[in-house]
């Protein structure tokens, strides 16, 4: 069966849509072709053709432009199933459903809280934008054969008429297993891996290791005003930033650090939902730091695999990191116990399940 992963926003190699999903599917047998737009040309690679329509620069092209793009090329793929990732593909879901074709919509964030944190947006005009977006959604979403959902908590704003599957974002163990020697060393350093931004912890992260006297070992894609504001900082001198790198270079760093961070601040996207690289620390054996969220502390505090501390505090975030490296003996038990937990119920294995699962059900309907 031909399925295509349609994508404006998202790069080629996105871990979710790429690693996770086509991959997975190519190995099953599906005939998978990935329609992206950014400006790297077309290519196979694992069984999954990649098709681009071309990299437009600035939000209004990405919006309407690319999406006329992506849309045409879809339309001459002719392919059985269609799984778009972006909120702005919601009108060329619409027309491949009106073809008659079955068509997923694939939640990543949950947009109307989302919008509240977009600092391009005035505002003032957040609130309204999150209202309307919502209500966008629950006139639109249920014409969709399928909304997948990257949390299970973003179903409280789907009409209960909407046919829903939480396909989580958990770590492939492989990746962990296979790429981090048994024998490494690790370094005076903690780690961050993901989005280097304000709301994701940055300056708190930067202040607090600089503090317990430290490494922090930054990685990720990071906006050029955000980085000449942050290096300025005379803390940031035990800062070792490494921009974006791969998926073997992750595994690399986690052999290198006691611990992990993910101090996100208490925004309303955050707060309800599981974030990934805790996951991932989880996999690669190191125990994590992490936002004292109600969802995220019990996380922890049943698989005893780290620290809950206040996102907010660059004290507090200083003494979880000291007592990690002034109690390795504990730090080893912890990332012992967090990598069972992700062997036992939190990886894509079981993930991976739920999507060959709804594909069936779908194509032989």
């Amino acid at each position: 069966m031909k399925v295509a992963h349609l994508s404006s926003a998202h790069t080629r190699n996105d871990t979710r849509i790429f690693i996770k999903q086509c991959r997975s599917l190519a190995f099953y047998g599906y005939e998978v072709t990935l329609i992206v737009a950014d400006g790297q040309g077309d290519e196979s690679k694992e069984k999954v053709n990649i098709i681009d329509v071309g990299n437009l620069p600035g939000r209004f092209n990405r919006i309407f432009k690319t999406t006329i793009r992506v849309l045409k090329m879809a339309i001459k793929l002719d392919a059985d199933l269609y799984h778009f990732h972006d909120p702005e593909l919601l009108l060329a879901g619409i027309m491949l459903k009106l073809r008659g074709k079955k068509v997923i919509f694939d939640m990543h964030e949950n947009l109307a809280a989302q919008i509240r944190d977009k600092e391009w947006i005035p505002g003032l005009f957040r609130g309204l934008l999150s209202i309307i977006c919502k209500l966008v959604q629950i006139i639109i979403l249920p014409i969709f054969d399928n909304i997948v959902l990257a949390e299970a908590c973003y179903s409280e704003i789907w009409l209960p008429g909407c046919k829903t599957t939480t396909i989580k974002n958990f770590p492939i163990l492989s990746e962990f297993s296979n790429n981090i020697p048994k024998s490494s060393v690790k370094e005076n350093a903690v780690c961050y891996i993901g989005g280097v931004t304000y709301i994701r912890g940055l300056k708190e992260m930067v202040l607090a290791t600089n503090k317990a006297k430290v490494k922090l070992i930054l990685a990720g894609p990071c906006s050029e005003e955000t980085f000449k504001d942050i290096s300025s900082y005379t803390e940031w001198s035990t800062t070792e930033f490494l921009g974006r790198v791969g998926r073997k270079e992750v595994a690399s760093i986690f052999s290198r650090s006691i611990a992990g961070l993910v101090v996100l601040h208490p925004s309303p996207n955050y707060i309800t939902t599981e974030p990934t690289k805790m996951f991932e620390y989880m996999a690669a054996g190191i125990p994590v730091i992490a936002s004292n969220f109600p969802l995220w502390s019990n996380i922890i505090k049943d698989n005893d695999c780290g620290l809950s501390v206040d996102p907010l505090d660059p004290q507090a975030i200083a003494a979880a990191i000291n007592f990690m490296i002034n109690n390795p003996k504990l730090v080893q038990q912890m990332g012992e116990k967090g990598k069972r937990a992700v062997v036992e119920r939190y990886n894509w294995g079981i993930e991976e399940a739920k999507l060959i699962n709804l594909y069936k059900s779908l194509l032989e309907d």
